[in-house]
């Protein structure tokens, strides 16, 4: 049965992002083969399809509900999620809605709906997706979370390829292109790519200054802003 099933062949353009100060984003052209055992097609007229997922590394997330009090918003409700991923992206040759299940979705995470974040504490479930409706839709106003229906171009039902665009806001770290294979609501195959975000030049020092020597760094930064301050009055001074 699992030597019956089709292998994917996937690839990035790109697996090693550099972020300088003049970085503007990137696009990221996905592709890949199908291979079917034997080398053939298969003979129904079940179409194939096929959906690509762009993760970012997670990370522990606070999401701070507003009120109006007298006038002015301030901070009510919150929540906290341990595990929110910082980038997420799919492509899809068809809306995902027609291709899978809500359960399926669920397991495979296929869709901004269906994102498994873990909360930090026990809340009531009404409460939860209300915080996780308002994150997803912070992340997506912010450009790091979106969704391509009919983005993935299948040709001749084995080469596949979609566009995934990076902001120039994305984080660093090691980021997941992971593509499925999906036929008859069933997903038969996938693979897993890894691509690497980092900072480079200056921002990388910069970045590494922060976080290995983080009182110097404040230190430094202070200094910096006092003499800036400093200087600037004295040129007005004289002007």
């Amino acid at each position: 049965m699992a030597q019956a099933k089709p292998v994917l062949v996937p690839d990035v353009s790109q697996r090693d992002i550099e972020i300088v100060y003049s970085f503007t984003g990137a696009e990221l052209l996905l592709f890949g083969a199908i291979l079917y055992p034997g080398g053939r097609l298969p003979d129904d007229d079940k179409p194939t399809d096929i959906v690509v997922v762009v993760k970012g590394p997670t990370q522990s997330i606070l999401v701070r509900e507003k009120e109006k009090v007298a006038g002015i918003w301030v901070n009510a409700a919150r929540a906290r999620y341990r595990s929110a991923p910082s980038f997420y992206a799919i492509a899809t040759s068809r809306p995902i809605t027609q291709l899978v299940d809500d359960r399926t979705r669920a397991i495979y995470e296929l869709g901004l709906d269906s994102l498994q974040l873990s909360p930090a504490s026990s809340i009531a479930p009404d409460v939860q997706q209300r915080f996780q409706r308002g994150l997803v839709d912070l992340k997506k106003r912010a450009g790091l979370y979106y969704e391509a229906p009919c983005a993935v171009e299948i040709t001749d039902g084995v080469l596949y390829r979609a566009r995934v665009s990076i902001p120039a806001r994305v984080p660093v770290g090691r980021f997941t292109a992971e593509t499925f294979l999906i036929r008859d609501g069933r997903v038969l195959a996938a693979a897993v790519r890894d691509i690497d975000i980092r900072k480079s030049g200056f921002e990388r020092f910069v970045a590494r200054a922060a976080d290995r020597s983080s009182v110097w760094y404040g230190l430094v930064a202070v200094a910096l802003s006092v003499g800036l301050g400093w200087a600037a009055g004295a040129i007005a001074r004289r002007v």
